[in-house]
C-alpha cells in the first residue's frame, strides 16, 4: 500500500466519521430538545394543576365573595391584543406579603354577558416588602419567575410582582404570559 493510498483511505474514513457524527447529532438533537421541553412543560403543568386543584370551587363566581374575593378594576384588556379579564382580588392575601400556590391573590374571570367564566389566577405581592424580606431576590413559584410592575402603573398602586396562571383557559402564548389572546372583555 502506498502512502497516497493510505492518505486516501484516512480521508475517506474521516469523511465517513464526520458524516456519521453529523447524522447522529441531527437525530439526537430533537430528542434532547423534547426532553428539555418536557421538563419545562412538566414544571409548568405542575403549577397549573396546583391552581386547578385549589380553585375548582371558584368556577362558580358566587363562591368568590365568601372566600374574600371581590371584583376590581373592571375588565382589563390588552394594550394591543388579548385581555386578562375581571380580577377578583382578596385584599387580605394581597397584603400578607406571602406567596402560596394554593392561595392566589386574584381570581380572573372572563365576562360573558351577566355570567363570569373562571380563566385563571394571578399571584401578587408588594415589591418593596418582598425584596426587603428576601435579600432583594424577586419571587418565584414552582420555578416560574414573577414579573415586576413598577409604579406608576395603570392600577394606581405601588410597585408589585405578579404571575398569571391561565389554568382554566389555554393561552396560545403560554400558561404564564400576562395577556391571553383567547380572553376578551367584549362579552360584557
Amino acid at each position: 500500500m502506498t502512502i497516497q493510498s493510505a492518505n486516501l483511505i484516512l480521508k475517506s474514513t474521516a469523511g465517513v466519521l464526520r458524516l456519521t457524527l453529523l447524522s447522529a447529532l441531527v437525530l439526537v438533537a430533537p430528542i434532547l430538545a423534547v426532553a428539555n421541553d418536557s421538563h419545562e412543560h412538566a414544571a409548568s403543568a405542575r403549577l397549573v394543576q396546583i391552581v386547578r386543584a385549589n380553585t375548582t370551587q371558584f368556577i362558580n363566581v358566587n363562591n368568590a365573595a365568601g372566600a374574600g374575593y371581590a371584583p376590581a378594576f373592571g375588565c382589563v384588556s390588552g394594550p394591543d391584543h388579548g385581555a386578562m379579564g375581571i380580577h377578583y382580588l382578596n385584599g387580605s392575601l394581597i397584603g400578607d406579603g406571602q406567596i402560596e400556590a394554593k392561595y392566589p391573590e386574584a381570581l380572573i374571570y372572563e365576562p360573558i354577558g351577566n355570567k363570569r367564566r373562571l380563566v385563571g389566577v394571578e399571584y401578587i405581592v408588594d415589591a418593596v416588602s418582598w425584596l426587603a424580606a428576601h435579600d432583594n431576590n424577586p419571587p418565584q413559584l414552582e420555578g416560574q419567575d414573577f414579573q415586576f410592575v413598577d409604579a406608576p402603573n395603570r392600577f394606581a398602586i405601588p410597585s408589585f410582582f405578579e404571575l398569571h396562571v391561565w389554568a382554566w383557559r389555554d393561552n396560545p402564548n403560554g400558561a404564564f404570559v400576562d395577556w391571553n389572546n383567547d380572553v376578551t372583555c367584549e362579552g360584557q
